[in-house]
């Protein structure tokens, strides 16, 4: 308690003794006046609309058209930050436009926080590029087709590689100077094993409501008494990367399969959907018991064992898991080389190449064309430059975390 405060508490109870002591004297001039009616105080309202703003009495029809018209006629960034401004002017607004943007799925547009953990488009995929700083460790995912020249890109994420003694974590956030994981802007994070064989992605928070008995196996950051009640508190395992040994170096190129915990083998059958986050949930604080060994301790380690691995978030045994593989290249004979085709959008050959499918089996209703349809596709373009392309059922950040899994030093798989 600051100095001022303590200071006007000793005010205050002074001038209620003083009152108490006055009471009998001043008791005589209250007798002859006539009986105090309170009214009712019916400022609230007009304190609302006032926070509200002189723009939130706009008609609902005028406001409805107005932002449509804004939502599409600006498509790309970064003229498409007045639509976030539309969001922010008042209550009215930010409804009326969390109303008429549509997720990517649907619009296969970015355009809120949100949208990075919400799944692409099925028809055509959202293109973004990765530059990788090797001085500072860290890597930036832009929306776009290539750099541009006037460096005008919109950042979508961020991550900074830190190593450990056991493991490599990449720890992602919204924006390229704030990576604590008490941050507001704190997205996810990746952690490697100690030979960089396997991967284990983490969000800050569930894809969806997590049932009391699968949140209590989350993996804890921080102890609950540490930090603010709005910030997560939790990482929960959303999928789990490996990639095959090759340690002889005779299998051709790196093998990887995708584990999706949090994205059903349904979501891609015809009809399938997956559930889709329309906004930040609650945090989970109030339903972990509050750990009497851990208390003093500002910081708690991440549980990496096998059990928070094998925490999904669908709950165990009700749908079979979405799992992803890289497609297989060929041998070109001219070129002497392992070749895949990336549609122009991959321009550089490096170990870090690579396309993922979904692994279909013949009980699934997948349809034939869908079986090697390229959900996520990585690749170098330049120095320190990669493209990300990717499509439903991934996320910008479920896209993100794999790609970063390719940067990792992985001696035991090439």
């Amino acid at each position: 308690m600051s100095f001022k405060s303590i200071m006007r508490e000793f005010k205050e109870i002074k001038e209620g003794i003083g009152s108490i002591s006055s009471r009998g004297v001043e008791g005589k001039h209250w007798r002859g006046r006539a009986r105090s009616h309170i009214a009712p105080d019916e400022t609230p309202e007009e304190t609302d609309q006032i926070d509200q703003g002189q723009w939130a009495n706009l008609p609902p029809e005028l406001l409805l058209d107005i932002i449509m018209r804004v939502e599409e006629s600006e498509s790309s960034w970064p003229a498409r930050v007045v639509v976030v401004h539309c969001a922010s002017v008042c209550r009215s607004w930010r409804e009326i436009t969390k109303e008429i943007v549509k997720t990517p799925e649907q619009c296969g547009r970015l355009t809120f926080p949100i949208s990075l953990k919400q799944p692409g488009p099925r028809e055509s995929p959202i293109q973004c590029f990765i530059k990788r700083d090797n001085a500072t460790s860290t890597f930036l995912l832009y929306y776009g087709l290539v750099p541009s020249e006037g460096e005008n890109d919109k950042l979508l994420l961020a991550a900074r590689k830190i190593r450990r003694a056991t493991c490599t974590d990449f720890i992602v956030s919204l924006v390229s100077d704030d990576f604590s994981r008490a941050s507001n802007t704190y997205v996810g994070k990746l952690r490697s094993n100690f030979l960089g064989t396997k991967f284990t992605m983490y969000d800050s928070e569930p894809t969806f409501e997590v049932p009391r008995q699968l949140a209590r196996r989350t993996s804890r950051r921080f102890h609950p008494r540490q930090v603010s009640l709005r910030l997560p508190a939790c990482n929960y395992c959303i999928a789990t990367i490996t990639y095959e040994l090759n340690v002889l170096r005779s299998r051709g190129p790196r093998r990887m399969h995708c584990i999706m915990h949090s994205i059903p083998m349904s979501s891609i059958e015809e009809g399938g959907t997956v559930q889709t986050l329309t906004s930040i949930p609650e945090t989970f604080n109030s339903q972990f018991p509050h750990p009497s060994s851990s208390i003093g301790k500002e910081l708690v380690s991440d549980n990496s064992s096998a059990r928070a691995s094998r925490s999904p978030v669908l709950a165990e045994g009700s749908e079979e898991l979405l799992v992803l593989k890289n497609k297989a290249p060929r041998w070109h004979e001219q070129l002497q080389c392992w070749c895949l085709n990336f549609r122009g959008r991959v321009t550089v050959a490096s170990v870090k190449n690579f396309q993922l499918v979904a692994t279909a089996e013949p009980s699934h209703n997948v349809p034939a064309a869908d079986q090697e349809r390229v959900i996520l596709q990585f690749g170098k373009i330049g120095k320190d430059i990669f493209t990300m392309d990717y499509f439903y059922p991934l996320s910008a950040f479920q896209a993100f975390a794999i790609c970063l899994s390719s940067f990792d030093t992985k001696p035991a798989c090439e």
